[in-house]
């Protein structure tokens, strides 16, 4: 089955560490290319994010943000140094007997001398947890979201696929009324010019210019390619850019037989193919 590059997931969840929500939002691109939006206290993630979306995605430009709002019971807590405050207090009360009147410390002013209090840092770990094991159904959903995408495409390209198969049988059919229709234009121009060809000279002409316009090779190579597309189709792995490949090949054959058609029905059925591959093509640059 063939994944589509674009998709977009979202996945939310709440619990004792908080609310975590993430946004994943892929296009296409040539090769993998992920980049992060994490909050600042979650910036360490940024490595285990890259490695699980890199373990799960094979192409496209990948943008992964993600909110977080701590619950109310997470906040840090405050922390007394008492040591440092019963020697604070030591301290101006011993300095209160060298002075005359001094003016008493009051308690939120010892709070505030430096170290006296801190705060507690949160534990992150259950965030962390919580993060990763959240981006992992994200990843899921993106992935659901790329292959029914890539399921529209499947279809979009096997009618393409039907459509290029059927112009090749019309050009393969008519080949033999392009021969005769060369003969006949060889007769006719030899009738013109009066001249009396010797036997089999004819033919030996005609047979050249056959070889000249011959377009088997160019139909067998355009059904082989139409086989090979189909059977990128079914495979369980990214065929983005080997189905870009076939596309070159196809516009390759396809230019060859315009070049060698000499009647305006093939000329025409050169000219759908190129319409059809060109259709196809547009649809391969979002396929993983």
């Amino acid at each position: 089955m063939i994944r589509s590059m674009t998709g977009f997931a979202r996945c939310e969840s709440s619990g004792d560490v908080g609310t975590l929500a993430w946004e994943l939002r892929s296009v296409n691109h040539r090769y993998l290319d992920v980049s992060t939006r994490l909050p600042e206290e979650l910036r360490s993630l940024e490595g285990p994010v890259r490695e699980r979306v890199t373990a799960r995605l094979g192409r496209g430009k990948v943008e992964c943000s993600l909110r977080f709002r701590k619950a109310d019971s997470a906040d840090s807590t405050l922390e007394l140094n008492d040591d440092l405050a019963k020697e604070l207090i030591t301290t101006v009360v011993k300095v209160e007997h060298w002075m005359m009147n001094a003016a008493r410390m009051s308690a939120m002013e010892i709070l505030r001398w430096p170290g006296v209090v801190r705060q507690s840092e949160p534990d992150l770990q259950p965030v962390h947890a919580a993060a990763l094991s959240l981006l992992d159904q994200a990843l899921e959903a993106l992935i659901d979201h790329r292959a029914r995408e890539g399921a529209h495409i499947h279809g979009l390209l096997e009618s393409r696929c039907r459509a290029i198969g059927e112009q090749v049988a019309q050009v393969r059919a008519r080949r033999p009324e392009v021969v005769a229709a060369l003969r006949e234009r060889l007769r006719t121009r030899i009738g013109e010019l009066g001249v009396d060809l010797e036997p089999g000279r004819l033919e030996q002409e005609l047979a050249l210019q056959a070889q000249k316009l011959d377009v088997a090779e160019e139909l067998d190579r355009l059904d082989g390619h139409v086989k090979e597309v189909l059977a990128c189709l079914r495979r369980d792995e990214p065929v983005g850019r080997r189905l870009d490949f076939l596309m070159q090949e196809f516009n390759r054959e396809t230019n060859t037989l315009g070049s060698k058609a000499n009647d305006m029905e093939t000329t025409q059925s050169s000219v759908e193919l190129k319409v059809l591959i060109e259709q196809m093509r547009e649809q391969i640059q979002n396929i993983e």
